[in-house]
């Protein structure tokens, strides 16, 4: 399972344990800006880890440069997000195959600020690609547990989605709101 920070990872990861699926987590989120930020939820991860004691692949990469040159000119919500999503599950099926797991997916379905529909397409688009099948569920019922199991566990909560235009986009509709 792709996991895009250590909250989003709560409700689906019990999920799929008490389905009797075992899940095997992959950190890989090289969109995330500033550096701090990446930093911080990574470190969350490793909390969360120790907790509950997860088995957890980690691809270590801050990739900032490559997703920035990825989505110039397509900034926009839905077109940077369209990039983001495609990596991120794209880098998790190529490892579930490699690792000859039954399946993937992803942290994402978990948050009803995604794009669910863009995130599913994706999703079975690389299971074909790499013949491996993409787990399809709507975790975001479980958003509200998660967020009181974050609390719980007293583990960072981000603000926003990760990437540099939604910290922006987030904090300037804050000025717009004082102004």
């Amino acid at each position: 399972m792709h996991i895009c920070c250590a909250n989003c990872y709560l409700y689906p990861f019990q999920t799929l344990v008490s389905k009797g699926i075992d899940a095997k987590g992959l950190w890989f989120n090289p969109n995330i800006h500033p550096y701090t930020e990446y930093q911080i939820r990574l470190d969350a991860l490793h909390k969360l880890q120790n907790l509950w004691n997860l088995d957890i692949e980690y691809i270590d990469h801050y990739g900032l440069k490559e997703f920035i040159r990825a989505v110039v000119n397509k900034e926009k919500y839905g077109e940077r997000c369209y990039f983001c999503y495609l990596m991120r599950l794209e880098e998790t099926a190529k490892i579930a195959k490699k690792m000859g797991l039954d399946g993937f997916t992803t942290t994402l379905l978990a948050s009803p600020h995604q794009n669910f529909d863009m995130i599913v397409k994706l999703g079975k688009e690389m299971g074909r690609k790499y013949s491996v099948p993409f787990y399809l569920e709507d975790f975001r019922e479980g958003w509200k547990t998660g967020i009181s199991m974050s609390k719980e566990l007293r583990l960072y909560r981000q603000k926003y989605c990760g990437c540099i235009y939604s910290e922006m986009e987030r904090y300037l509709k804050k000025q717009k709101a004082k102004g």
